[in-house]
């Protein structure tokens, strides 16, 4: 399951991501409907999902800031809204990564996309890792 940030509403990203991604895709607004969520509520939520990766544009609320666990995985893009258009390619590319391919693989890890390189650290090593 994919669970899109509620700034990614209106765009057509969970359309673009359906097209390729098996599994359900959903913004997190689904998850607890008629009601405000707070961005420190999100870790809670995703954790009464099966394994979900949460997609976020906003980066700065979220990379080293939010709490992770290996129940759900965090993907932050450094990128300006104006930009967000990008993100389902971006997104595909990142999960074809050997280290991010499977769900397996990305539970328990926050991963931020930036311009030119992707960075993450996870909940057994929070020593932050740009992938090659």
């Amino acid at each position: 399951m994919i669970v899109l940030d509620e700034q990614l509403l209106g765009r057509d990203i969970e359309k673009q991501i359906a097209r390729w991604y098996q599994g359900a895709v959903c913004f997190i607004t689904d998850l607890r409907p008629n009601t405000v969520i707070k961005d420190d509520a999100i870790p809670r939520l995703l954790q009464q999902e099966n394994e979900p990766t949460f997609v976020t544009i906003n980066e700065s609320d979220f990379w080293r800031k939010a709490t992770i666990n290996d129940q759900f995985c965090m993907v932050c893009f450094a990128l300006p809204d104006s930009r967000a258009r990008e993100i389902p390619q971006r997104l595909r590319q990142l999960f074809d990564h050997h280290l991010f391919d499977t769900k397996r693989k990305r539970m328990g890890k926050m991963i931020r996309v930036a311009e030119k390189e992707v960075s993450y650290y996870s909940v057994d090593d929070m020593t932050v890792r740009t992938v090659e």
